[in-house]
């Protein structure tokens, strides 16, 4: 004998049916666009589509405040990788450089930073887009006040074009060719060494 199923159980089973078969795809391009989604590279929590903004130093730009962590005035920063290597004119005037910022080096008298010097194999700009390898006329553009000097060991037109002042200036250093060959940055007396510490 069968036994009797209920209304519940009987409605539950029809309502079933349909829904299975309500997709408007068939079974086969619902497969094939699951395993498409699952081929697709899926970004990562920690691959946003916002990159965060890299920190200053990475950023390559040289300001009147200094350079590749090192301020102007202030001591070399702990832990930092900027250090005195080879030789040295005294123990009261230090070159020091860091492998990550190739082409500057700085000058520290006092235990303090005293100029930042960068040359054209540093990707250091200013912030107008001027650095090692702009022309004169580019440096005269955006700093027309500057004064011009003799350079010291190359011939006209070669020159040094320095801010005036007495706080933390800039100062570029011209080539025969019209190009700056360096920029530095820093106080005077120091700011108008030579040669290094000297």
């Amino acid at each position: 004998m069968i036994k009797p199923v209920s209304a519940a159980l009987m409605a539950t089973a029809l309502l079933a049916i349909p829904l299975a078969s309500c997709s408007s795809e068939p079974a086969a391009d619902q497969n094939d666009r699951a395993a498409d989604t699952a081929a697709t590279p899926q970004p990562r929590a920690d691959e946003g589509s916002e990159r965060s903004t890299p920190p200053a130093d990475n950023a390559k730009t040289l300001t009147l405040e200094g350079y590749g962590g090192l301020k102007i005035g202030e001591p070399v920063p702990a832990g930092s990788d900027w250090a005195a290597r080879g030789a040295q004119v005294s123990d009261a005037c230090l070159t020091i450089t860091s492998p990550g910022w190739p082409g500057a080096y700085a000058i520290v008298e006092e235990n303090r930073v005293r100029r930042i010097t960068v040359d054209d194999e540093s990707s250091a700009r200013l912030i107008e887009g001027i650095g090692p390898g702009s022309t004169e006329a580019q440096v005269r553009a955006a700093f027309p006040t500057f004064r011009a000097s003799p350079h010291k060991y190359v011939d006209a037109p070669a020159k040094y074009l320095t801010q005036p002042g007495s706080d933390a200036r800039l100062r570029f250093e011209i080539d025969a060719d019209g190009k700056v060959s360096f920029v530095h940055i820093g106080m005077m007396p120091t700011l108008e060494y030579v040669e290094g510490c000297a």
